[in-house]
C-alpha cells in the first residue's frame, strides 16, 4: 500500500510529541558539530561504524523524550537491549538513528544526519531530519506538510529525463546489478553516503527520486514521514516494511524506491515492480 494515498488527521498528542521531537534534535545539533569529524569510532559485526557520540546522542534525545511521554517506546540502532526482535505495542514509538551516515561524520564528510521518526501504530507520522551539511532541520509528516527549514516543500514530479537526480548506493549484493545498470543507464546519480539525506532530499524536491537496496527501518522512518507528507511515497521491492510490527536489529536489508508520483512509477518498473 502507497503511504501517499493515506489520510492522517494529526491529533493532539501527535503534535505535541511533534514540537518536543524538534527541540530533542535540535538540542543535539551543538554536540554534533563539535564532534564532526573527531570523535573517534570502531566498526560493528554487522560492518557498520559507530562512535560514542552516535551512543551519547541516543541516550540525550531518548532521556529527553521518554521524561515526557513515559508510555511511548523507543528503539535506536545504538541502544537496543537485545538484538532480537521487540515487539511494538504502544500507540506511539520513536525510531532513532543518531547519525545517520556515520562513516561521513567519522572521516570529516559532511553528508550525515539527525534521524527521528515518531510512529503511530507502527506508521510514521512525523519526521525530524538535522541535515549537518546545510545546518538545516527538516521536518513534516501525512497531514502537517514537509518544511525545510521554514520553507514548505513538495517533492519534484516532473517526468523522468536523462538529467534526473536520483540518489542512489551501488548495491552490495550481486544479484541487485541488473536492477542498478538500469538506474545508472537512465538518470544523473548522487550518492551521498546517507540513505536518510537520499530520501529526505526527495522530499524537499532538491532530487527527483532515490533507490537502496542495503538499508534498514532506522534509515528511512523518518524520512518517509517526510516523503509522505511532501506529496511523495515509498515503495517497498522486497515485502512491505510498515506498519512496523516489531523492532528488530538483525532485520533484512530493505530495497525501495521512491519519489514524486511520476518518477516512483518510472522507478518502480525499472526495478521490475511495476
Amino acid at each position: 500500500m502507497n503511504g501517499s494515498s493515506m489520510t492522517f488527521t494529526p491529533s493532539p498528542e501527535l503534535l505535541a510529541r511533534a514540537e518536543a521531537a524538534k527541540k530533542a534534535v535540535m538540542a543535539q545539533t551543538e554536540l554534533m558539530h563539535q564532534q564532526f569529524g573527531r570523535a573517534e569510532s570502531k566498526w560493528k559485526s554487522d560492518g557498520t561504524r559507530v562512535t560514542a557520540i552516535d551512543i551519547q546522542i541516543s541516550e540525550n534525545i531518548f532521556k529527553n523524550l521518554s521524561s515526557l511521554f513515559p508510555e511511548d517506546q523507543f528503539f535506536s540502532e545504538e541502544l537496543a537491549e537485545n538484538n532480537g526482535p521487540i515487539p511494538v505495542t504502544a500507540r506511539f514509538s520513536w525510531v532513532l538513528d543518531p547519525i545517520d551516515g556515520t562513516n561521513n561524520f567519522a572521516l570529516g564528510i559532511p553528508h550525515c544526519a539527525i534521524s527521528l521518526a515518531l510512529l503511530e501504530a507502527g506508521q510514521p507520522v512525523y519526521g525530524v531530519v538535522y541535515d549537518y551539511s546545510r545546518k538545516t532541520l527538516i521536518t513534516g509528516g501525512p497531514g502537517l506538510g514537509t518544511k525545510d527549514g521554514d520553507k514548505p516543500v513538495t517533492v519534484s514530479n516532473q517526468e523522468p529525463h536523462i538529467e534526473t537526480l536520483v540518489g542512489f548506493h551501488s548495491p552490495s549484493n550481486k544479484a541487485m546489478v541488473p536492477y542498478a545498470e538500469g538506474i545508472l543507464s537512465n538518470f544523473k546519480i548522487r550518492g551521498l553516503g546517507s540513505a536518510t539525506l537520499h530520501l529526505a532530499y526527495v522530499a524537499c524536491g532538491i532530487i527527483d527520486g532515490c533507490v537502496d537496496y542495503n538499508v534498514k527501518i532506522w534509515d528511512l522512518a523518518a524520512a518517509i514521514a517526510l516523503c509522505r507528507g511532501a506529496g511523495g511515497d515509498v515503495t517497498f521491492i522486497n515485502g512491505e516494511q510498515l506498519p512496523m510490527k516489531q523492532f528488530d536489529l538483525n532485520m533484512g536489508r530493505i530495497f525501495y524506491v521512491a519519489g514524486g508520483p511520476k518518477m516512483r512509477a518510472r522507478l518502480e518498473k525499472l526495478s521490475g515492480k511495476a
